[in-house]
């Protein structure tokens, strides 16, 4: 939650409300075991010009988080990919399947605890149609043997947030994969230009 520049939270309601929220989620979904306050306060290090502090001063989005969803403490420090990513498909699905609950529970939490002049409605929910609704319900009668397979909203809303997240997973791993190979370069260019001097 705000502030990541700096050791504090913002003062009021709202600061409260978040705070509130994220400890039900750590509660529910992680038994307590995350850090709870500013980003700039409960990592260790303050992180200045981040999204989430832009979006609550300049935007007013009432509930911007940041979360720091893996680290490997015993990691090399040189080993900039393993520090902040699962290496082993045991713990990369066990991190993917915690934190798509953790989001499903973020998201009920956030409904039930605004106040509702600060939730944005986009109609009925009766009125909302999935996007490739018919394709999975067609998918689920194939798997079930024709029974009656729609899957339930919160299985759905699961699978969804799978995806999402092992894209962002592979998306995270191409940039680090981009950034160290780079920093590599530029040592062994380093290196060549010292031993050539």
């Amino acid at each position: 939650m705000p502030y990541d520049h700096k050791n504090t939270t913002p003062d009021g309601a709202p600061s409260h409300l978040m705070r509130s929220v994220l400890e039900n989620v750590n509660h529910r979904n992680f038994q307590d075991s995350c850090l709870v306050g500013s980003g700039g306060g409960a990592v260790g290090y303050l992180a200045h010009g981040t999204t989430t502090d832009y979006l609550y001063d300049i935007a007013k989005v009432p509930m911007p988080f940041t979360f720091e969803i893996y680290g490997d403490e015993k990691a090399s420090t040189d080993d900039c990919f393993k520090m902040f990513n699962p290496v082993d498909k045991i713990t990369f699905d066990r991190v993917i399947n915690k934190w798509c609950m953790a989001f499903l529970i973020l998201f009920e939490e956030g409904l039930r605890t605004l106040p509702d002049d600060q939730v944005v409605s986009q109609g009925a929910l009766d009125n909302w149609v999935p996007m490739g609704g018919e394709i999975l319900e067609r998918n689920m009668d194939q798997k079930s043997g024709g029974e009656n397979g729609k899957l339930e909203g919160l299985d759905l809303g699961m699978q969804e947030l799978k995806t999402y997240f092992r894209l962002f997973m592979l998306s995270t791993f191409l940039l680090m994969f981009m950034f160290c190979s780079r920093i590599s370069k530029n040592r062994s260019r380093d290196s060549d230009e010292q031993s050539t001097a």
